[in-house]
């Protein structure tokens, strides 16, 4: 499928269903290259703030606004931003009081998954350019209508998926791209995290002071106040975001697809569980295999806690395996092991390739420094096609990371219908595409 078709299939709601015809759309404001651009952040705690930092490393780029639900986290980053710059960012605790405010040019969503729809939608309607983290959301409805709302919006969106702005992984896509690999069968995408210990199992308690815990909960379930389930560990918990899979995992299928020119697979199935630490606090599993199987490849990803060796001596990667070598790229570089004709053959033990040199990132290049970079860029040329990585191509890897979660829990290997938008004949699996928002928190319409 073409992977702009994939994404405007990939809802049980199409598009007219979704889009209605009172919507109203701010004016596009081009902002010329001398202009300095007015950036806000909503959710300054982990990559929101390292997200901040690195646009901050642009002299014309300000940060006039930052929004938090936690008072702790609001002032150390004013702290810290005393050392960066010397005006006086604007503090907000809810994020529509910050898209209200008609300086700001563009805005940085670094919210756990569960919080990225609502913002990044409400955003592009305020006539705000969005940089927002992977994965882009935590449902594969909610993928389809941020799509949507960025198309119809004509803002530039730029996804946390930096990787894309690395040269040495665009150097192995343009490898693999090249036929010298051969005919590629395999893709093995993996995250070995031998850091991660196990969560400890924590009573509820009080809400400290100083959180807004309802507005942290927003449209998932409401329940008590626990440490395991604020900030950092929200991601091994269903509510908020889908373990390694959705963490890792989208950094490195992203790469694998994009390099592979695909889209949506054939049929997915998923082995695995907690396994490493089972009475640990954490719900997502600790180990899990995941086979996706597209029109001529298939692609196996694997994750596992408390590990360090994964495949290829390597904690992290990709690794295209084609007839004639193998390509493993991780965040450290790329090499190229080259296969040997076997016996039967004329060539018997001569490389099938020609060999590729190994090649080893540079220790002073900041790739998210790059990807960022690239944003303000785009902004500047009011050009969406300069993005590294657009909302419509890195939702790709979203998607892809959901349906994998999609097999784990319901245990059974699904096969996807591109016309329907769903998993053919299994209602359980197509259930779970959609978004369930709590309370008075609505999915947003465009």
């Amino acid at each position: 499928m073409k992977r702009r078709n994939f994404i405007r299939k990939s809802s049980v709601l199409g598009a007219s269903t979704l889009l209605t015809n009172n919507a109203v759309w701010p004016a596009v404001r081009r902002i010329s290259p001398n202009d300095k651009l007015q950036i806000g952040v909503i959710g300054c705690n982990g990559m929101g703030w390292s997200n901040t930092n690195s646009i901050l490393k642009m002299d014309d780029v300000d940060l006039v606004a930052i929004c938090d639900v936690d008072q702790s986290v609001i002032d150390k980053r004013l702290a810290s931003y005393q050392e960066l710059r010397t005006n006086k960012p604007e503090v907000y605790r809810d994020y529509r009081e910050l898209l209200n405010n008609p300086e700001i040019d563009a805005v940085i969503i670094g919210t756990p998954d569960h919080w990225h729809c609502l913002p990044m939608v409400e955003a592009v309607q305020a006539g705000k350019h969005v940089y927002v983290e992977k994965p882009i959301a935590n449902t594969i409805e909610e993928c389809r209508i941020m799509v949507d709302a960025a198309s119809k919006s004509g803002k530039v969106v730029q996804v946390g998926q930096w990787q894309r702005s690395g040269p040495h992984y665009r150097k192995a896509i343009d490898i693999v791209r090249s036929g010298k690999l051969g005919n590629i069968r395999l893709v093995k995408v993996w995250a070995y995290q031998g850091w991660m210990e196990p969560v400890p199992v924590l009573p509820d308690e009080a809400v400290p002071e100083g959180v807004d815990y309802d507005f942290w909960l927003g449209p998932a379930p409401k329940r008590p106040f626990n440490k395991n389930r604020f900030h950092f560990n929200f991601r091994w918990f269903w509510d908020y975001a889908g373990g390694l899979m959705t963490d890792w995992g989208v950094h490195e299928i992203d790469i694998a697809l994009y390099a592979m020119e695909a889209n949506a697979p054939i049929s997915v199935m998923a082995s695995g569980g907690k396994l490493a630490y089972p009475d640990d606090a954490s719900e997502t599993p600790d180990t899990l295999q995941t086979v996706y199987r597209y029109d001529g490849f298939s692609m196996l990803w694997e994750h596992a806690t408390g590990i360090d060796g994964g495949p290829y001596g390597r904690t992290e990667g990709i690794a295209f395996i084609g007839n004639n070598g193998t390509l493993v790229v991780n965040r450290q570089g790329y090499e190229v092991m080259v296969e040997k004709y076997p016996r039967g053959y004329a060539e018997r033990g001569e490389p099938k390739m020609e060999p590729i040199e190994r090649f080893k990132k540079p220790g002073d290049l900041n790739y998210l420094d790059l990807h960022t970079q690239n944003f303000v860029e785009a902004i500047k040329a009011n050009d969406v096609s300069l993005l590294n990585t657009p909302i419509d191509s890195g939702s790709v890897a979203a998607i892809n990371a959901q349906m994998g979660n999609i097999a784990y829990k319901t245990g059974e290997k699904v096969f996807w219908d591109p016309q329907a938008g769903d998993f053919k004949k299994n209602k359980e699996a197509s259930k779970l595409i959609r978004a369930r928002y709590n309370g008075d928190w609505k999915l947003p319409s465009l």
